[in-house]
Protein backbone atom coordinates (compact mmCIF):
# COMPACT_ATOMS: atom_id res chain seq x y z
CA UNK A 1 0.00 0.00 0.00
CA UNK A 2 1.41 3.62 -0.94
CA UNK A 3 0.95 6.40 1.59
CA UNK A 4 0.27 9.90 0.39
CA UNK A 5 0.04 13.29 2.48
CA UNK A 6 -3.29 14.62 3.11
CA UNK A 7 -3.69 17.74 1.17
CA UNK A 8 -0.84 19.90 2.47
CA UNK A 9 -0.94 18.51 6.17
CA UNK A 10 1.49 16.62 7.54
CA UNK A 11 -1.01 13.82 7.70
CA UNK A 12 -0.09 10.00 5.86
CA UNK A 13 -3.24 8.52 3.94
CA UNK A 14 -3.03 5.20 2.34
CA UNK A 15 -4.57 5.52 -1.49
CA UNK A 16 -7.71 3.55 -0.96
CA UNK A 17 -9.70 5.23 1.81
CA UNK A 18 -12.38 2.42 2.83
CA UNK A 19 -15.97 4.17 2.78
CA UNK A 20 -18.03 3.04 5.67
CA UNK A 21 -21.82 3.83 4.86
CA UNK A 22 -21.84 -0.13 3.56
CA UNK A 23 -21.54 -1.11 7.93
CA UNK A 24 -24.56 -0.12 9.81
CA UNK A 25 -27.46 -2.09 11.21
CA UNK A 26 -30.35 -2.63 8.61
CA UNK A 27 -32.85 -1.92 10.30
CA UNK A 28 -31.73 1.77 11.35
CA UNK A 29 -32.11 4.20 8.96
CA UNK A 30 -32.93 3.90 5.63
CA UNK A 31 -30.51 1.61 3.95
CA UNK A 32 -31.57 -1.85 4.19
CA UNK A 33 -28.97 -3.00 2.23
CA UNK A 34 -26.14 -2.48 4.58
CA UNK A 35 -24.19 -4.99 6.79
CA UNK A 36 -24.54 -5.34 10.18
CA UNK A 37 -22.03 -5.79 12.89
CA UNK A 38 -20.74 -9.51 11.85
CA UNK A 39 -20.32 -9.03 8.54
CA UNK A 40 -19.06 -5.89 8.54
CA UNK A 41 -16.68 -6.87 10.95
CA UNK A 42 -14.01 -9.20 8.40
CA UNK A 43 -14.56 -6.57 5.61
CA UNK A 44 -13.05 -4.01 7.95
CA UNK A 45 -10.80 -6.23 9.10
CA UNK A 46 -9.08 -7.22 5.44
CA UNK A 47 -9.08 -3.37 4.48
CA UNK A 48 -6.57 -2.93 7.89
CA UNK A 49 -4.64 -6.00 6.95
CA UNK A 50 -4.58 -4.84 3.14
CA UNK A 51 -2.43 -1.86 4.60
CA UNK A 52 -5.51 0.53 4.12
CA UNK A 53 -5.52 3.36 7.14
CA UNK A 54 -8.05 5.80 5.92
CA UNK A 55 -11.82 5.37 7.66
CA UNK A 56 -14.46 7.41 6.64
CA UNK A 57 -18.19 7.12 8.11
CA UNK A 58 -20.92 9.71 9.10
CA UNK A 59 -23.36 10.40 12.05
CA UNK A 60 -26.17 10.08 9.78
CA UNK A 61 -24.97 6.38 8.03
CA UNK A 62 -27.70 4.11 9.65
CA UNK A 63 -28.85 6.45 11.97
CA UNK A 64 -25.10 6.49 13.90
CA UNK A 65 -24.92 2.65 13.67
CA UNK A 66 -22.25 2.95 11.20
CA UNK A 67 -20.33 4.52 13.69
CA UNK A 68 -20.71 2.20 16.33
CA UNK A 69 -20.04 -0.22 13.69
CA UNK A 70 -17.13 1.12 12.52
CA UNK A 71 -15.66 2.12 16.22
CA UNK A 72 -16.10 -1.44 17.75
CA UNK A 73 -14.21 -3.15 14.83
CA UNK A 74 -11.43 -0.62 14.54
CA UNK A 75 -10.68 -0.85 18.39
CA UNK A 76 -10.52 -4.48 18.16
CA UNK A 77 -8.09 -5.26 15.50
CA UNK A 78 -5.85 -1.83 15.03
CA UNK A 79 -4.86 1.01 17.54
CA UNK A 80 -6.18 4.20 17.48
CA UNK A 81 -3.20 6.27 16.81
CA UNK A 82 -2.61 3.81 13.63
CA UNK A 83 -5.57 4.81 11.74
CA UNK A 84 -6.91 8.14 10.41
CA UNK A 85 -10.49 7.73 11.17
CA UNK A 86 -13.03 10.33 9.33
CA UNK A 87 -16.71 11.41 10.29
CA UNK A 88 -19.00 13.93 8.93
CA UNK A 89 -21.83 16.42 10.39
CA UNK A 90 -25.03 18.08 8.71
CA UNK A 91 -27.46 14.97 7.85
CA UNK A 92 -30.18 15.10 10.46
CA UNK A 93 -30.62 12.81 13.65
CA UNK A 94 -33.23 13.71 15.49
CA UNK A 95 -36.53 15.06 14.89
CA UNK A 96 -37.61 18.86 15.07
CA UNK A 97 -36.06 21.81 15.25
CA UNK A 98 -32.21 21.76 15.53
CA UNK A 99 -32.25 18.17 14.75
CA UNK A 100 -29.67 18.47 11.16
CA UNK A 101 -27.63 21.31 10.33
CA UNK A 102 -24.50 23.16 10.74
CA UNK A 103 -25.14 25.74 13.36
CA UNK A 104 -23.11 25.99 16.24
CA UNK A 105 -25.45 24.04 18.88
CA UNK A 106 -25.22 21.27 16.06
CA UNK A 107 -21.93 20.53 15.53
CA UNK A 108 -21.50 20.82 19.30
CA UNK A 109 -23.85 18.66 19.98
CA UNK A 110 -23.03 16.28 17.06
CA UNK A 111 -19.46 15.76 17.36
CA UNK A 112 -20.09 14.68 21.34
CA UNK A 113 -22.31 12.06 19.93
CA UNK A 114 -20.02 10.72 17.05
CA UNK A 115 -17.43 10.52 19.27
CA UNK A 116 -19.26 8.52 21.71
CA UNK A 117 -20.41 5.95 19.06
CA UNK A 118 -17.02 5.80 17.74
CA UNK A 119 -15.63 5.13 21.27
CA UNK A 120 -12.94 7.27 20.69
CA UNK A 121 -11.85 10.45 22.29
CA UNK A 122 -11.22 12.51 18.82
CA UNK A 123 -11.38 12.21 15.22
CA UNK A 124 -8.52 12.78 12.67
CA UNK A 125 -10.97 14.46 10.26
CA UNK A 126 -14.29 16.18 10.89
CA UNK A 127 -16.52 16.81 7.84
CA UNK A 128 -18.95 19.41 7.21
CA UNK A 129 -21.46 16.68 5.07
CA UNK A 130 -23.20 19.63 2.72
CA UNK A 131 -23.15 22.76 2.60
CA UNK A 132 -25.51 24.65 5.09
CA UNK A 133 -27.42 27.79 3.76
CA UNK A 134 -29.43 28.17 6.83
CA UNK A 135 -26.45 28.70 8.84
CA UNK A 136 -24.15 31.53 7.89
CA UNK A 137 -20.73 29.72 7.25
CA UNK A 138 -19.09 32.04 9.56
CA UNK A 139 -20.59 30.30 12.81
CA UNK A 140 -20.12 26.48 11.28
CA UNK A 141 -16.27 27.94 10.73
CA UNK A 142 -15.72 29.11 13.94
CA UNK A 143 -17.36 26.15 15.81
CA UNK A 144 -15.10 24.15 13.66
CA UNK A 145 -12.31 25.80 14.94
CA UNK A 146 -13.25 25.36 18.17
CA UNK A 147 -13.80 21.69 17.89
CA UNK A 148 -10.23 21.33 16.25
CA UNK A 149 -9.05 23.30 19.42
CA UNK A 150 -10.86 21.57 22.06
CA UNK A 151 -8.98 18.09 20.54
CA UNK A 152 -12.00 16.44 19.26
CA UNK A 153 -10.59 17.01 16.05
CA UNK A 154 -7.18 17.03 13.93
CA UNK A 155 -8.24 18.29 10.48
CA UNK A 156 -11.23 19.56 9.10
CA UNK A 157 -12.77 18.78 5.57
CA UNK A 158 -15.88 19.82 3.45
CA UNK A 159 -18.04 17.80 1.01
CA UNK A 160 -19.66 18.07 -1.99
CA UNK A 161 -20.61 21.85 -2.90
CA UNK A 162 -20.09 24.59 -5.38
CA UNK A 163 -16.52 25.85 -5.79
CA UNK A 164 -17.36 29.59 -5.26
CA UNK A 165 -18.65 28.56 -1.30
CA UNK A 166 -15.70 26.28 -0.79
CA UNK A 167 -13.32 29.40 -1.93
CA UNK A 168 -15.74 31.66 0.39
CA UNK A 169 -15.23 28.88 3.37
CA UNK A 170 -11.25 28.93 2.50
CA UNK A 171 -11.24 33.06 2.34
CA UNK A 172 -13.03 33.70 5.51
CA UNK A 173 -11.14 30.97 7.16
CA UNK A 174 -7.81 32.62 6.69
CA UNK A 175 -9.20 36.18 7.07
CA UNK A 176 -10.08 35.26 10.57
CA UNK A 177 -7.23 32.49 11.90
CA UNK A 178 -9.95 29.37 12.44
CA UNK A 179 -9.00 26.37 11.29
CA UNK A 180 -8.84 25.92 7.53
CA UNK A 181 -10.79 23.03 5.88
CA UNK A 182 -7.87 20.52 4.57
CA UNK A 183 -9.86 17.91 2.07
CA UNK A 184 -12.84 18.06 -0.29
CA UNK A 185 -14.83 15.04 -0.17
CA UNK A 186 -16.79 15.34 -3.75
CA UNK A 187 -18.96 13.51 -6.66
CA UNK A 188 -16.29 12.61 -8.94
CA UNK A 189 -15.63 9.37 -11.46
CA UNK A 190 -16.13 8.40 -14.71
CA UNK A 191 -19.74 9.10 -15.25
CA UNK A 192 -19.48 12.48 -13.70
CA UNK A 193 -17.05 15.03 -13.90
CA UNK A 194 -18.62 18.25 -13.41
CA UNK A 195 -15.94 18.68 -10.67
CA UNK A 196 -12.69 19.23 -13.45
CA UNK A 197 -14.63 22.70 -14.10
CA UNK A 198 -13.58 24.42 -11.35
CA UNK A 199 -13.64 22.26 -8.03
CA UNK A 200 -10.54 20.54 -8.92
CA UNK A 201 -8.77 23.44 -9.83
CA UNK A 202 -9.56 25.01 -6.91
CA UNK A 203 -8.41 21.99 -4.94
CA UNK A 204 -5.39 21.72 -7.05
CA UNK A 205 -4.58 25.68 -6.40
CA UNK A 206 -5.23 25.47 -2.88
CA UNK A 207 -3.20 22.41 -1.41
CA UNK A 208 -6.61 20.64 -0.87
CA UNK A 209 -6.42 16.82 0.03
CA UNK A 210 -9.39 15.54 -3.00
CA UNK A 211 -11.35 12.60 -1.84
CA UNK A 212 -14.23 11.38 -4.47
CA UNK A 213 -17.07 9.64 -3.08
CA UNK A 214 -18.91 7.22 -5.43
CA UNK A 215 -15.75 6.69 -7.53
CA UNK A 216 -17.72 3.75 -8.91
CA UNK A 217 -21.18 5.38 -9.91
CA UNK A 218 -22.55 3.20 -6.63
CA UNK A 219 -21.29 0.25 -8.86
CA UNK A 220 -22.80 1.09 -11.97
CA UNK A 221 -18.86 1.27 -13.38
CA UNK A 222 -18.58 -2.17 -12.14
CA UNK A 223 -21.98 -4.07 -13.77
CA UNK A 224 -22.89 -4.60 -17.00
CA UNK A 225 -25.54 -1.77 -18.13
CA UNK A 226 -28.85 -4.03 -17.26
CA UNK A 227 -27.53 -5.61 -14.33
CA UNK A 228 -29.68 -4.68 -10.84
CA UNK A 229 -28.77 -4.69 -7.63
CA UNK A 230 -30.86 -4.47 -4.02
CA UNK A 231 -28.63 -1.50 -3.43
CA UNK A 232 -30.04 0.30 -6.72
CA UNK A 233 -33.12 -0.82 -6.82
CA UNK A 234 -33.79 1.24 -3.17
CA UNK A 235 -31.17 3.72 -3.18
CA UNK A 236 -33.98 6.91 -4.00
CA UNK A 237 -30.66 9.55 -3.54
CA UNK A 238 -28.44 7.50 -6.24
CA UNK A 239 -31.18 7.73 -8.67
CA UNK A 240 -30.35 11.37 -8.74
CA UNK A 241 -26.97 11.08 -9.56
CA UNK A 242 -26.62 9.60 -13.41
CA UNK A 243 -29.44 11.02 -15.60
CA UNK A 244 -27.90 10.84 -19.41
CA UNK A 245 -28.16 7.15 -19.93
CA UNK A 246 -27.28 6.90 -23.27
CA UNK A 247 -23.76 8.70 -22.89
CA UNK A 248 -23.32 6.71 -19.36
CA UNK A 249 -23.73 3.34 -20.58
CA UNK A 250 -21.25 3.98 -23.85
CA UNK A 251 -18.26 4.87 -20.92
CA UNK A 252 -19.83 1.64 -19.25
CA UNK A 253 -19.22 -0.31 -22.30
CA UNK A 254 -15.63 1.61 -22.88
CA UNK A 255 -14.84 0.51 -19.37
CA UNK A 256 -15.80 -2.94 -20.01
CA UNK A 257 -13.84 -3.23 -23.26
CA UNK A 258 -10.64 -1.97 -21.77
CA UNK A 259 -10.77 -4.40 -18.73
CA UNK A 260 -11.35 -7.16 -20.87
CA UNK A 261 -7.99 -6.56 -22.81
CA UNK A 262 -6.06 -6.21 -19.60
CA UNK A 263 -7.57 -9.27 -18.25
CA UNK A 264 -8.82 -7.09 -15.04
CA UNK A 265 -12.06 -6.36 -13.80
CA UNK A 266 -13.96 -3.29 -14.87
CA UNK A 267 -13.55 -1.68 -11.20
CA UNK A 268 -10.11 -2.10 -11.08
CA UNK A 269 -10.14 -0.05 -14.30
CA UNK A 270 -12.32 2.77 -13.28
CA UNK A 271 -10.31 3.63 -10.03
CA UNK A 272 -6.94 3.52 -11.89
CA UNK A 273 -8.34 6.30 -14.18
CA UNK A 274 -9.03 8.38 -11.13
CA UNK A 275 -5.88 7.09 -9.26
CA UNK A 276 -3.79 9.11 -12.17
CA UNK A 277 -5.63 11.80 -11.99
CA UNK A 278 -3.34 14.40 -10.39
CA UNK A 279 -5.54 16.25 -8.03
CA UNK A 280 -7.14 12.74 -6.65
CA UNK A 281 -5.34 11.98 -3.39
CA UNK A 282 -7.96 8.76 -1.94
CA UNK A 283 -11.02 7.70 -3.75
CA UNK A 284 -13.90 6.51 -1.10
CA UNK A 285 -14.39 2.98 -1.61
CA UNK A 286 -17.22 0.88 -0.54
CA UNK A 287 -16.55 -2.40 -0.11
CA UNK A 288 -19.27 -5.18 0.41
CA UNK A 289 -17.26 -8.31 -0.56
CA UNK A 290 -13.72 -9.24 0.19
CA UNK A 291 -13.26 -8.56 -3.72
CA UNK A 292 -14.23 -4.91 -4.05
CA UNK A 293 -11.53 -4.47 -1.40
CA UNK A 294 -8.62 -6.79 -3.50
CA UNK A 295 -9.69 -4.86 -6.57
CA UNK A 296 -9.74 -2.02 -4.82
CA UNK A 297 -6.09 -1.91 -3.70
CA UNK A 298 -4.89 -3.52 -7.21
CA UNK A 299 -5.91 -0.70 -8.92
CA UNK A 300 -3.62 1.59 -7.18
CA UNK A 301 -0.46 0.01 -9.33
CA UNK A 302 -2.06 -0.03 -12.35
CA UNK A 303 -1.31 2.49 -15.13
CA UNK A 304 -3.38 3.48 -17.88
CA UNK A 305 -2.29 4.01 -21.20
CA UNK A 306 -3.10 7.29 -22.84
CA UNK A 307 -5.17 5.45 -24.99
CA UNK A 308 -7.19 3.68 -22.59
CA UNK A 309 -7.63 6.82 -21.20
CA UNK A 310 -9.10 8.44 -24.02
CA UNK A 311 -11.19 5.33 -24.46
CA UNK A 312 -12.60 5.64 -21.36
CA UNK A 313 -13.32 9.32 -21.31
CA UNK A 314 -14.34 10.49 -24.82
CA UNK A 315 -18.16 9.79 -24.94
CA UNK A 316 -18.45 11.94 -21.30
CA UNK A 317 -20.54 14.86 -22.25
CA UNK A 318 -22.29 17.31 -19.58
CA UNK A 319 -24.34 16.30 -16.63
CA UNK A 320 -26.42 18.52 -14.44
CA UNK A 321 -25.02 19.15 -11.18
CA UNK A 322 -25.81 16.06 -8.91
CA UNK A 323 -24.74 15.68 -5.53
CA UNK A 324 -25.17 18.43 -3.57
CA UNK A 325 -28.05 17.92 -1.23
Amino acid sequence: MEYVKLGRTGLDVSRVCLGCMTYGEPQRGNHAWTLDDAASRPLIRKAIDLGINFFDTANVYSDGSSEEIVGRVLKEFTQRDAIVLATKVHGRMHAGPNGMGLSRKSIMAQIDHSLRRLGTDYVDLYQIHRWDPHTPIEETLEAMHDVVKAGKARYIGASSMYAWQFSKALYLAEQHGWTRFATMQNHYNLLYREEEREMMPLCQSQGIGVIPWSPLARGRLTRDWNDTTERMQTDEFGKTLYTVPDADKRIVEAVAKVAAARGVSKAQVALAWMAQKPFITAPIVGASKAQHLDDAVAAMSLVLTPEEISAVEEHYVPHEIAGHS
